[in-house]
């Protein structure tokens, strides 16, 4: 089917989350801010035909193909669709980072994690889903938005580098911690 021929059909579930990754994709890569973002993703999800939702990215460059594992930098976001995802090891944590989870399970661990800034900001979307975000001993963590918990030993020092996570859990949960759970 041409693209002529697709311009008023209806938009499908898949056409809005093809476009709401390739939002995240332009935010991840500083082409949108974050209020821009916010904005076209209610754009996105009140499209109702393929035309009103290729408007919603139209100023975006094409989704490109996926980089080969192990290169570039880590990025400034996560997806889980109906699925796990690990981040383990030793890898860059940007300032920002965000990391949506639908009906699935996510486990952000930063005990080998280099952080960018002596802040670091963490939203996260868990719907129907359990997030864990494992953190060196010493970090401070700051909580804040709804289903979000901390299970923290021992203080942090009064220099020790700050990780603030802003999350909002439906039916799931959000869980900052020092320590993983025996298996």
């Amino acid at each position: 089917m041409t693209v002529e021929q697709r311009k008023g059909l209806r938009a499908s579930d898949g056409d809005r989350d093809r476009v709401l990754v390739r939002l995240h994709t332009a935010y991840a890569e500083g082409r949108l801010t974050e209020a821009e973002l916010d904005e076209r993703i209610d754009l996105a999800l009140a499209a109702r035909t393929d035309t009103d939702l290729a408007e919603v990215a139209s100023d975006l460059p094409a989704a490109a193909t996926a980089a080969p594992a192990g290169h570039g930098p880590a990025g400034r976001f996560q997806l889980a669709y109906k699925s796990g995802v690990r981040r383990t090891g030793r890898w860059r944590l940007p300032e920002k980072y965000t990391t949506v989870i639908y009906k699935g399970r996510s486990l952000l661990d930063l005990r080998a994690a280099e952080l960018d800034g002596p802040v670091t900001t963490i939203r996260v979307l868990a719907y129907k889903s359990t997030v864990e975000v494992i953190v060196p001993p010493g970090v401070r963590v700051e909580t804040g938005g709804m289903g979000v918990s901390a299970d923290l030993h021992g203080a942090p020092g009064p220099d020790a580098p700050v990780v603030h996570i802003q999350g909002f859990a439906y039916k799931g949960a959000i869980e900052a911690k020092d320590r993983i759970r025996p298996a």
